[in-house]
C-alpha cells in the first residue's frame, strides 16, 4: 500500500478554482464567503502537514479500519457465467459505510482550525451517524439535520446518532428528505459560522468542498487498485451508485485521468419513468441549474422549483449530483445509468444469498448493474462493486418486502412490549450524567 502522505496529499485538488469545466463554484452568502474561503486554505495546509496526516492516518487504521477488505463474489460469478466480479466492502468499516472516510477527515480538519461544534445533513442516515462518531471520537459537539420522511424510514440510523451523543433535528419544510435538509444545515452554519463546520457529506456544495470530500474518499478507490494489482487483476469496469456521489468519485478518483476501466455511476431509477417517480439526473432529464451553492445539473421544473423525487434508497433521492461527476459524465469519462427499486432488491437478495455480503439499499443499485453487465462479459473480464455500505440499516425497508407477514406480527409485539414495560425499562435504564 502507498503511504498516507503520498495517497493524500497528491490530489488534494482537481478543480480549476472551484470549478469542473461549468460545474461547480462557490455560490454563497457574503456572510459565510470569508468562513468557507478560510476552509479551503486550511485543507490545502492540513494535506501538507505532518502530523495532521499521521492522525488522519491513526484514525482511518485503529478508529475506521482501514484497509477494507476486497472480496472476489465468486458463487454469483459462476452463477452468471460472465465476468468476475469482485465487492470493495466498505460496508465493514466503523459504522458501516463509506461515510466515516469524510467525517472523520472534515471533523479532524475542523478541529485543526479551531472550531468548536459539527453542524451535517443526512438523508439515508448513514452521514449522520459517521459524523456523530467521529465527533464523539475527537469530543466536538454535533448537530444532524435530517428530513421528517428520512427519519420515519431509517430510525435505526437516528438512535445510533442519538447514542453517540447528536442532536437529530427534523426538518419539517419542504419534501421533507435530503435536499431540505440541507437548507437547513446552511442556515445554521450562515448564523454560526465563527465556532461552526458544516460537514457536507457527498461531493457536492461550494468549493471547497467537492475537492475536499473527493480528497478523503479517495482512499476507497486507491486501496481498490492497490488491492487488485496484488492479486494480478486489472478491472474492466467499475461500478458505483451516486446520489450525491461521494462514494462514486472517492472509488473512481485513481482511474479518473486513465482511458480505463469503464466507470459507471448507477442512479436511482425509484418505481419508474416520469417526474417525481425516481432521482435520475445525469441518465435522465435534469438542467443546468444553481443550488447549495454549486451549480450543476438538477431535477427542477421550468419554474426554477426542485422537483420531488423517489426513490426506495433515502441516500439516492437528492435531486442534483455533485460537479466533478456532472462533468466527467458531460466528457464521457463516466457512464451513467440506473437500478429501479425493484431491481435493487433483487441484487441484495442475489448477494445475501449467494455471498453472505447484505448490502445496502444504496449500494445494491450498483450490485444490480454489475448483475446485468457481467453476463454481457467474458470470463475473463473483471468488475469491481463499491459496496458503499451494508444493509442493516434497511431492515425497515427490506422485512416489509421480503416477509411482510412475520414482520408485521414483530412489529406488533414490540409494540405491546413497549407499551406494557414502559416504566419498567425507565427505571432500569436510566443513566447519570455524573456517571458516564
Amino acid at each position: 500500500m502507498e503511504s498516507i502522505e503520498k495517497r493524500i496529499s497528491d490530489t488534494p485538488r482537481m478543480s480549476d478554482n472551484g470549478f469542473f469545466g461549468q460545474f461547480g463554484g462557490k455560490y454563497v452568502a457574503e456572510i459565510l464567503r470569508r468562513t468557507i474561503d478560510e476552509t479551503g486554505v486550511n485543507f490545502e495546509k492540513a494535506m501538507k502537514d505532518n502530523k495532521f496526516l499521521a492522525e488522519l492516518s491513526e484514525l482511518q487504521r485503529d478508529f475506521i479500519g482501514r484497509p477494507t477488505p476486497m472480496l472476489h463474489a465468486k458463487r454469483t460469478s459462476d452463477l452468471l457465467g460472465g465476468a468476475q466480479i469482485y465487492v470493495k466492502l466498505e460496508g465493514l468499516a466503523n459504522t458501516g459505510a463509506h461515510k466515516i472516510n469524510n467525517a472523520i477527515g472534515q471533523v479532524l480538519l475542523a478541529k485543526y482550525s479551531g472550531k468548536t461544534r459539527i453542524i451535517a445533513e443526512t438523508g439515508a442516515g448513514q452521514h449522520g451517524v459517521a459524523t456523530a462518531a467521529a465527533c464523539a471520537r475527537l469530543g466536538m459537539k454535533c448537530t444532524v439535520y435530517m428530513g421528517e420522511i428520512d427519519m420515519k424510514r431509517q430510525q435505526p440510523n437516528v438512535a445510533s446518532m442519538e447514542l453517540y451523543g447528536a442532536k437529530v433535528v427534523p426538518v419539517l419544510t419542504g419534501s421533507r428528505i435530503l435536499k431540505d435538509a440541507i437548507n437547513e444545515a446552511m442556515r445554521d452554519w450562515a448564523a454560526n459560522f465563527e465556532t461552526t463546520h458544516y460537514v457536507i457529506g457527498s461531493a457536492l456544495g461550494p468549493d471547497p468542498f467537492p475537492d475536499m470530500v473527493r480528497t478523503f474518499q479517495s482512499f476507497v478507490g486507491r486501496e481498490t487498485k492497490s488491492q487488485l494489482a496484488e492479486r494480478g487483476l486489472s478491472p474492466d469496469a467499475c461500478i458505483a451508485c451516486v446520489g450525491g456521489g461521494s462514494n462514486a468519485i472517492g472509488f473512481f478518483e485513481p482511474y479518473i485521468n486513465e482511458q480505463k476501466p469503464r466507470l459507471i455511476a448507477v442512479e436511482a431509477g425509484g418505481i419508474g419513468p416520469g417526474e417525481g417517480n425516481n432521482a435520475v439526473r445525469m441518465a435522465g432529464d435534469a438542467h443546468l441549474d444553481i443550488l447549495h451553492g454549486y451549480k450543476s445539473k438538477f431535477l427542477v421544473n421550468e419554474d426554477g422549483q426542485v422537483n420531488d423525487t423517489r426513490s426506495i434508497s433515502a441516500g439516492l433521492d437528492y435531486a442534483g449530483i455533485g460537479p466533478q461527476l456532472a462533468y466527467l459524465g458531460e466528457k464521457g469519462r463516466i457512464e451513467f445509468t440506473s437500478a429501479t427499486d425493484s431491481e435493487a432488491l433483487n441484487a441484495v437478495k442475489v448477494f445475501a444469498q449467494n455471498e453472505g455480503v447484505l448490502f445496502a439499499l444504496e449500494s445494491a443499485h450498483a450490485g444490480s448493474e454489475a448483475l446485468k453487465l457481467a453476463k454481457t462479459m467474458s470470463k475473463d473480464k473483471v468488475i469491481v462493486i463499491n459496496m458503499s455500505g451494508r444493509g442493516d440499516k434497511d431492515i425497515f425497508i427490506t422485512s416489509p418486502v421480503f416477509r411482510p407477514k412475520e414482520w408485521g406480527e414483530f412489529l406488533q409485539g414490540e409494540l405491546e412490549r413497549l407499551n406494557s414495560n414502559t416504566e419498567i425499562h425507565s427505571s432500569k435504564i436510566t443513566i447519570h450524567e455524573e456517571e458516564a
